[in-house]
């Protein structure tokens, strides 16, 4: 497994610097780096609940979107410039209360192109979302 690029504290500060204004609301912080990818933590916070009394889904792939940019700049050794180009999330079991922690592993990095997977699950390990991307590298 290739050595980590980037430190948990760099990782937190592209997360500050780079997401728009109510991503970083979200707080997600890095919990884990390694050279596959990253695990952020989301911190549960009742109002990410929707109706149903769930953690909406667009809170889930809005995380799930996040940890990927951040393991890509982790393979990069930088932050670069990118856009989704693919999102397809399954959504597995419902997420009612707890952190969530994010895990995102990038699988083929290429010049322009970068493919990975993210899993979402609760502290308890069990996983609750799996979500496969694609990024262009701008």
């Amino acid at each position: 497994m290739p050595e980590p690029t980037l430190s948990l504290a760099d990782l937190d500060a592209t997360l500050g610097r780079v997401l728009a204004p109510w991503v970083r609301q979200l707080g997600l912080r890095a919990e884990q780096v390694d050279g596959q990818g990253v695990t952020l933590r989301l911190p549960f916070d009742a109002s990410l609940r929707h109706a149903g009394g769930v953690v909406c889904g667009q809170v889930l792939m809005a995380a799930a979107d996040t940890a990927m940019i951040v393991a890509v700049a982790n393979a990069l050794g930088a932050f670069r410039p990118m856009t989704t180009v693919t999102l397809t999330t399954n959504f597995m079991r419902p997420v009612i209360e707890g952190d969530i922690l994010v895990r995102a592993n990038v699988l083929r990095l290429g010049k322009t192109v970068v493919f990975g997977e993210m899993e979402l699950s609760g502290t308890d390990g069990k996983l609750a979302v799996q979500a496969t991307t694609t990024y262009a590298l701008l």
